[in-house]
C-alpha cells in the first residue's frame, strides 16, 4: 500500500518529537524543532516570568530559555550537564526550553490524540492539549502556543 494510500486509511498522520520533563513522556509537534543544544548557563534577566530560566546567544540571536519542568507545574528543574534545551520557533518568537532529555521522533495519526481528563489545574492543563497512548506509554501533547509567555511578559 503506498503512503498516499495508508494516510486516507488510517487518517492524517503527523511526526512529533518526544523529551522527557520530570519523568513523564512529553510531544510537540517537530514542525517546531530547530536544533537541539546540549545545556549551558543562561544570563538572567531582571523583571522576567519564574519559569524563564534566562537568555543564550545562539549564534548571535538571544533566545529566552524557559525551565518546562516549572512552567508545567512540576517544581524547578535543577539543570545538569545531561538536560538538553530545544530550540523551537513558534509563530514569529524563537524559544528554548530546557527538557531532562529527548526521546524520538514518532509518527502518529491526528486521530490518536485523546483529550485530557479534567485532574490538574486549569493553567496547567491548557499547556497540555491532549495525550497519545503510544503502546504502554502516554505521552502528553504540549501546546506550544500556550506555554510562551504573552506579549506583555504574563503568563499566557
Amino acid at each position: 500500500m503506498s503512503e498516499r494510500a495508508a494516510a486516507k486509511a488510517h487518517g492524517p498522520r503527523r511526526e512529533i518529537f518526544t523529551f522527557v520533563v520530570g519523568d513523564a513522556g512529553y510531544c510537540i509537534e517537530i514542525e517546531h524543532v530547530l536544533e537541539i543544544r546540549a545545556w549551558t548557563e543562561t544570563t538572567t534577566m531582571p523583571q522576567t516570568p519564574e519559569y524563564v530560566t534566562g537568555l543564550m546567544n545562539l549564534r548571535g540571536i538571544v533566545v529566552p530559555v524557559i525551565d518546562l519542568s516549572l512552567r508545567l507545574g512540576l517544581g524547578r528543574a535543577a539543570a545538569t550537564p545531561r538536560h538538553v534545551i530545544i530550540i523551537v520557533r513558534v509563530s514569529d518568537q524563537t524559544v528554548g526550553f530546557l527538557v531532562q532529555g529527548v526521546s524520538d521522533i514518532l509518527t502518529v495519526e491526528e486521530g490518536d490524540l485523546k483529550p485530557v481528563p479534567r485532574v490538574s489545574l486549569p493553567a496547567t492543563q491548557s499547556f497540555v492539549k491532549g495525550v497519545y497512548t503510544l503502546s504502554d506509554q502516554l505521552i502528553r501533547a504540549v501546546d506550544v502556543h500556550q506555554i510562551l509567555p504573552d506579549r506583555d511578559g504574563m503568563a499566557a
